[in-house]
């Protein structure tokens, strides 16, 4: 019978989050291993190499992009409200000037990678997909008459909290995550009133 791993997977991408967050792309595998106090030889055998822990982060991150979004809203009320929670939660973790810039500048990184870019690919889909039954809900009770299709919407509102994010980041003013409710709370006002002939 194998013997338990002693150190975690988790472990090791969490070390990865942290210090990515505190020097961007230019990290190293020794950078990690010295935040996970594990041995460089420990990452290498359980990723591989550098873009190997970027793939195994980047899956994990879907994982629970998907956990924490429907934790967010799951005692919500208000079908609108709930999508701002919904889009604010994946960005609680960048909302430090320092920390932003730095995952953003990994993201640019990443999407010169065939292999990652398809990976954030599947994560802004995963990130609309689970907006769109909150959208669907909202319609469903006359919430957002104005609103476009509900697939339209979740692109848009999930564009838009991105792009917050990436313009927060170098104009930094107030908290990210109140930057992003205050931007998506101006699109869905609109939304809540229905559309006009002209």
């Amino acid at each position: 019978m194998a013997r338990p791993r002693e150190i975690t997977d988790e472990r090791m991408l969490t070390a990865a989050g942290v210090v990515i967050s505190r020097l961007g792309p230019a990290f190293t595998l020794a950078d990690v291993a010295g935040q996970a106090r594990v041995s460089v030889g420990t990452l290498m055998q359980r990723f591989g190499s550098k873009h190997g822990l970027l793939v195994a982060m980047t899956k994990t991150a879907i994982a629970s992009l998907r956990r924490d979004m429907r934790a967010a809203v799951a005692d919500a009320d208000d079908p609108v409200a709930a999508q701002i929670n919904a889009l604010v939660t994946p960005y609680a973790t960048l909302d430090d000037p320092g920390t932003a810039a730095n995952n953003l500048a990994q993201l640019a990184v990443d999407l010169a990678d065939e292999e990652l870019r398809e990976l954030m690919a599947e994560f802004y889909a995963a990130m609309e997909a689970e907006l769109g039954p909150l959208l669907s809900r909202a319609v469903a009770a006359g919430a957002l008459p104005g609103a476009p299709p509900v697939p339209v919407a979740a692109r848009i509102l999930t564009a838009i909290a991105d792009g917050t994010a990436i313009h927060w980041s170098a104009r930094p003013s107030g908290g990210l995550c109140d930057r992003i409710r205050a931007d998506l709370d101006a699109v869905l006002a609109g939304w809540c009133r229905p559309p006009t002939d002209d």
